[in-house]
């Protein structure tokens, strides 16, 4: 996010003398721009401008030459000798280029560096060390760590040279004791990622005057020309303007003064340039760095003298590669779209660039650079916004770019990065740039000024309205009858309709100022919570009330994924619905079940530490039918048909609504003396059955065979869920291989259930109560020898089934196999209850249900035992 510091912004806006950084994210919150943090220094004093009164060097035994040095760091902060008199600290200093004469940065004993570094008198070298000399990087100003900071070198004029004295407060100088903002920007507001888009903001916030540096750029701007050198291959309107500014170099014959290579950075930008979290590299990127923050253009410096013209804008090649200036190879789409240039006389056959997002390292400025070409160009978001995300390598123009620049900055841009690198840089300006410009003018909006009184309920006069309008850059021209025609500013690409001007007014007047009204509730058919509704709170009660929390996450899945979970790509993929512009480009498919996105919520969480996570969702999940009709274009500015809809509603896929839950981790953990038992296949069968008791849902559990297990069960641990003859969803154990590929413990367990088509099978109805009988009781154990394939559901439904309504409970209590029953054979035995509601059973009726009982287990082949 970006950095606003209270002294750059002072150049494009007139701020009180006094104003808070805390005062400011007050003012700038009123209009939208969220305050995200107040940095305050790393850095700690004391830290002094020294001078080197002498440096004597002293060759050490490992090779290595250090300077003693005695350093004048003023009155306050020198030495006492025995008689009583201030004299220079001793230090010891290894950098090279240490010299006697010079005015240097000294950290003294109590100074705190970045990193919690404490500077304290230390002895090294066989002396005693009362200070340190700082470099760039020890300071947090920049990467240099090659020699000490000169202060001569460091961007002061000689009359600011001459009038530091020693002891005077560094980290004054170097603006180390000032805080920064860091703002929050959406991504409609792409124009306040430049010191001329957050000044305009505080000025609509505090009327503070503001006055736009694009203006008098674009009056000093020369006028574009020769077309020719560069030409658009790109297509569809994505380079949308490309302007090249020669800089050093006279395009028309005649001489002309070279850019000094080894000009330096002024230091009011280079710390400008550090404080807003950027790397002061050369004067040339240096340059376009600064205009890129204060105005909000991106851009980028070629080695002239590498290029052959014409400059190509095209799309990527297939098989076609680029070396970033990261150092990363890429490999291009054909999608990409690039700036090339023409060696050999072949058009656009050399790549320079990944066009809006980073330049390559062919071209690039380096420290024998002569002559400079300049590019500020305006390039299609969406366009700039894929690319970034396909290589994975955002920047700070792809932020810029895919959020929308100002479509009319270009000329501005480029003067001024040409005036910065005559100014600090020596050479002259070409005065006949390239201006390739296919933009169009923004078009005019019919825009009734009643609209912000009819959505907001803001009761705001016209002129006011037009006085807002205006202010933001807008033309407006009256129509009457309470209509104006407004053009937008090419700085606001989100305003297109009526509605936009009207937030921007609701901004501006204040949301705070927006009348509350309760709005009427007319009282007609069915109100509060719709059946369904009603059930997904019990669903997610019922799961919360066993242990687990809810989570939500994203819905999209990706190739990994379905590999985590054995899944085919290519079977899956096409009946995947596939997201136009992903997120991610590793996930760019919405899910079909819920259980891969929830698995990445407990990957996450299992990786930063917790060991017992128990999850569940509820969400949709997106069946696309490859076989549906295709999803008609619906014409804009009027209410589609019902058959319009019919037809929409066709091509949409299908989106049940599901919930999962993924437990692992300790099921029972009651201190070192209780019980500790890691979660199993039992422990999801419970949550499952709990939902479906909740909802008073007549299902059954059936295992299939291992062969008709799906990839991410464990074959033999994981059951279906039927509802009648509906299948609605798996409970059990998740597959070895998964819980391998997610980092999963052992035997993690999880269910998912298709909640549509369960609550179809719903009917609502109240359950009816039965009378308490009040006849006693009679409890019998009842064990039976069964082949092993047969489940106790099914041996239960049986037994419930002969026993009829004198049946009151029956609870599986025990599962043996092995010794004398015979291979492949089990015992189930049941705790049942009979009793009746009419008298009092006897012993010949009860002996009559277990006869009545065992003849219907032969017909499974169950056999009582006695």
């Amino acid at each position: 996010m970006p950095m606003v510091d209270i002294d750059w912004l002072k150049d494009h806006v007139e701020v009180p003398a006094d104003l808070t950084y805390e005062r400011l994210a007050a003012d700038l919150v009123r209009v939208g721009l969220e305050e995200e943090q107040i940095h305050s220094s790393q850095v700690t004093g004391p830290i002094v401008v020294g001078y080197v009164v002498s440096a004597e060097p002293e060759p050490q035994k490992n090779g290595k030459t250090i300077n003693w040095c005695k350093v004048d760091v003023g009155p306050e902060f020198n030495d006492t000798d025995d008689d009583g008199n201030k004299v220079p600290r001793g230090i010891v200093c290894g950098a090279p280029n240490m010299a006697a004469g010079e005015k240097v940065v000294v950290t003294l004993p109590g100074a705190v560096l970045p990193g919690d570094f404490k500077i304290e008198p230390r002895k090294t070298y066989g002396h005693i060390s009362n200070g340190m000399c700082a470099s760039e990087r020890e300071l947090g100003l920049g990467d240099d760590h090659n020699g000490i900071i000169l202060l001569r070198n460091y961007g002061f004029s000689e009359d600011e040279y001459e009038a530091l004295e020693p002891g005077d407060d560094a980290m004054y100088l170097l603006h180390l004791d000032k805080p920064l903002l860091e703002i929050n920007i959406t991504p409609d507001r792409g124009y306040a990622f430049s010191y001329r888009g957050v000044a305009r903001e505080y000025h609509h916030s505090t009327g503070a005057a503001y006055r736009d540096p694009v203006l008098e750029l674009d009056s000093n701007a020369p006028r574009g020309a020769d077309e020719a050198a560069v030409t658009s291959r790109s297509g569809s309107r994505t380079m949308l303007r490309f302007m090249a500014f020669k800089r050093a170099i006279d395009i028309m014959p005649g001489p002309y003064r070279g850019f000094d290579p080894g000009a330096r950075t002024p230091n009011w930008m280079r710390r400008r340039l550090i404080r807003a979290g950027m790397r002061s590299i050369s004067l040339a990127v240096d340059v376009t760095n600064y205009v890129m923050l204060d105005l909000g253009q991106p851009m980028h410096a070629y080695d002239l003298d590498k290029l052959s013209g014409p400059i190509v804008v095209r799309r990527a090649k297939p098989g076609e590669k680029l070396t970033t200036l990261d150092g990363k190879d890429h490999d291009l789409s054909v999608e990409d779209l690039l700036i090339t240039d023409s060696p050999n006389g072949e058009p656009g056959s050399r790549v320079l660039g990944l066009a809006g997002v980073m330049g390559g390292l062919y071209g690039e400025v380096t420290a024998e650079t002569k002559n400079v070409l300049l590019e500020s160009a305006h390039f299609d978001p969406i366009s700039i916004a894929r690319s970034a995300r396909r290589h994975k390598i955002p920047s700070e123009a792809s932020h810029r770019f895919e959020r929308g620049v100002d479509s009319a900055l270009q000329p501005g841009a480029a003067e001024m990065a040409a005036e910065l690198l005559t100014r600090f840089g020596g050479g002259q300006a070409s005065e006949n740039p390239v201006d390739v410009d296919d933009t169009r003018p923004r078009q005019p909006i019919d825009f009734r000024y009643c609209e912000v009184a009819r959505l907001t309920g803001l009761d705001t006069e016209d002129s006011r309205i037009r006085d807002i309008l205006t202010d933001i850059g807008c033309s407006v021209h009256e129509e009457g009858d309470g209509r104006a025609s407004v053009v937008p500013p090419t700085w606001r690409p989100d305003l297109a309709e009526p509605c936009d001007l009207v937030e921007e007014v609701a901004r501006l007047v204040g949301y705070d100022e927006i009348p509350t009204t309760v709005p009427p509730a007319p009282v007609s058919g069915e109100v509060g919570l719709t059946m369904n509704q009603l059930r997904e709170r019990q669903v997610a009660d019922e799961l919360a009330e066993y242990g687990l929390t809810e989570s939500l996450s994203y819905p999209f899945v990706g190739p990994a994924d379905f590999k985590a979970f054995g899944c085919n790509p290519e079977e899956i993929e096409p009946v995947s619905v596939e997201v136009a512009n992903p997120l991610a480009g590793d996930r760019p498919y919405l899910r079909r079940t819920i259980l891969p996105t929830l698995a990445q919520t407990v990957q996450r969480n299992i990786r930063r530490g917790l060991d017992n996570v128990s999850l569940y969702e509820l969400g949709h999940v997106y069946l696309w039918d490859p076989q549906a009709p295709a999803i008609p274009s619906l014409p804009g500015g009027r209410k589609p048909s019902d058959e319009q809809l019919k037809a929409l509603d066709a091509g949409l896929p299908d989106q049940p609504l599901h919930v999962a839950a993924l437990l692992t981790g300790k099921a029972e953990e009651s201190g070192w003396l209780g019980v500790h038992r890691d979660v199993d296949w039992s422990d999801a069968v419970e949550a499952m059955t709990r939902v479906m008791d909740r909802l008073g849902a007549d299902f059954r559990i059936d295992q299939p065979e291992s062969g008709d297990v799906p990839a991410q069960w464990h074959p033999g641990r994981a059951a279906r869920v039927q509802v009648g003859d509906e299948f609605v969803g798996m409970v059990g154990e998740l597959h070895p291989h998964v819980c391998t590929a997610l980092g999963l413990p052992n035997h993690s367990a999880a269910f998912e259930l298709n909640l549509t088509g369960l609550f179809a099978h719903l009917d609502g109805r109240p359950v009816q109560a039965k009378p308490i009988s009040t006849f006693p009781p009679v409890k019998q154990d009842l064990a039976f020898t069964v082949d092993e394939s047969v489940s106790d559901a099914r041996l239960q439904s049986v037994i419930e089934q002969a026993a009829g309504s004198d049946l009151e409970s029956i609870e599986l209590f025990d599962v043996y196999a092995g010794g004398q029953l015979g291979e492949h054979q089990k015992s189930l035995a049941y705790s049942v209850t009979f009793r009746s509601s009419t008298k009092t059973l006897a012993q010949s009726d009860t002996e009559a249900l277990r006869a009545r009982i065992a003849q219907a287990a032969e017909g499974i082949g169950a056999h009582l035992r006695a």
